[in-house]
């Protein structure tokens, strides 16, 4: 594609599309425009091991700057872009900066949901998305240890899970509250949730279930706890709001790109204007029979960013390989490769009860997924088989004298 590239969004997605281009010997201009006043950094450990022990920024970050320079990767941090003219070709930035495109690429991600009680926006009452989020839950945390005041949770999906446990290594006690009647109800089977709640709870984690927030209690303009339907009230120094997040499609659908829970693309990452592409969280894949999905992982940036560029460049690389995704709690390790909607089967295998156990879920007697619990040769060993296409019988799949690895041979 012919003329300068512009990618909106310097995250995972963006640096990935950036560099692939390089690595497809693309000689012309790129200009990647962040929002945020950091260089790309890695958000997975804003939850986990930096929001523990708070070292260095600059230990977060995908590329150095001094790489990007060296790869004639033109960064612009602060830069939020606030229109697309598609018949000029021109993108607009809030500083009035413009930029001119022969391509354009979209990784914009995605924003946290907005919890809708009176109080959400008492100090003390966070969301975790980017890096200035992590510092000020970080700062929170600090003032918990400093004052024996407790964190509430809530949500119970990966994000808040992960806040938990990371303030229990802290020694702060810790509520977490989840609407519905399981954690991480919506990607993960009962036997998964059952065993992350035996995991949080023998760490000391009060976990409430359909629990009904109404309002968050200030004092002074600051939280003090968390009110719920039927009157009960959890005290909170802190409260971590972690209930998911909606795509960043807000520019694609002022520029009228076609958008269905974020800006919809296809098998190469390309959208409804031929001349722009978007990847990762900002965006949502049609899949051959038509179905939508989205997906929030960094493998999924990066597989989707390579595709964008392949498809900038006038060729074709269409995303394939199986979605994977891991969460950090305590010292257990939950990877997840596939995707299980529409299982109509699990099975186990490992030792459920020591935390250390895959599950493994079937739809018609086919393999969809494989959840894995410490258990990380058996998450590869999915991911190899889900990329071939191959499916052991779920007898297979729970004996565990059964060698897996056999169906890999030629």
């Amino acid at each position: 594609m012919p003329g300068p590239i512009v990618i909106v969004g310097a995250g995972q997605a963006g640096v990935q599309i950036a560099e692939s281009l390089r690595h497809e010997k693309y000689g012309g201009p790129i200009t990647l425009l962040g929002a945020e006043a950091h260089g790309p950094y890695n958000r997975p450990p804003l939850s986990k091991k930096w929001l523990l022990e708070r070292g260095s920024t600059a230990s977060l970050a995908i590329r150095g700057l001094e790489v990007l320079a060296r790869r004639k990767i033109d960064l612009h941090t602060h830069s939020t872009v606030t229109a697309i003219d598609r018949g000029a070709r021109v993108v607009h930035c809030a500083d009035g900066n413009k930029y001119e495109y022969g391509g354009l690429a979209l990784a914009t991600g995605a924003r946290l949901r907005v919890l809708p009680v009176p109080g959400a926006g008492l100090r003390g009452v966070l969301g975790l998305r980017t890096l200035d989020d992590s510092q000020q839950i970080g700062a929170a945390l600090d003032d918990c240890v400093a004052t024996s005041k407790p964190l509430v949770v809530i949500g119970g999906g990966f994000i808040g899970l992960e806040v938990a446990a990371t303030a229990r290594k802290r020694g702060i006690a810790v509520t977490v509250l989840e609407g519905l009647d399981r954690l991480m109800s919506r990607v993960v089977a009962p036997i998964v949730s059952e065993a992350a709640a035996r995991l949080h709870r023998s760490h000391g984690v009060e976990l409430v279930f359909g629990a009904r927030v109404t309002e968050l209690v200030g004092s002074g303009g600051a939280v003090r706890a968390v009110r719920m339907a039927d009157g009960r009230e959890y005290p909170a120094g802190c409260v971590v709001v972690g209930i998911g997040v909606e795509p960043e499609d807000t520019l694609a659908r002022a520029a009228g790109l076609e958008c269905d829970r974020g800006i919809v693309v296809d098998e190469h990452s390309r959208s409804s204007d031929p001349e722009i592409v978007a990847a990762g969280d900002c965006c949502a894949r049609r899949l051959p029979g038509g179905t939508l999905l989205r997906l929030e992982s960094v493998q999924n940036a990066v597989e989707q960013g390579m595709s964008a560029a392949a498809t900038l460049l006038g060729h074709t690389r269409p995303v394939k390989a199986a979605p994977w995704f891991w969460s950090d709690q305590y010292d257990a390790r939950l990877q997840m490769v596939g995707l299980s909607q529409g299982y109509d089967e699990v099975v186990t295998r490992g030792d459920v009860a020591q935390f250390a156990f895959s599950a493994f879920y079937f739809r018609a007697g086919r393999l969809l997924a494989v959840d894995s619990l410490n258990h990380a040769h058996y998450h590869m060993l999915g991911r190899r088989l889900l990329d071939r296409g191959l499916s052991p019988t779920p007898a297979q799949a729970a004996d565990e004298n059964f060698n897996l690895q056999s169906l890999l041979a030629p």
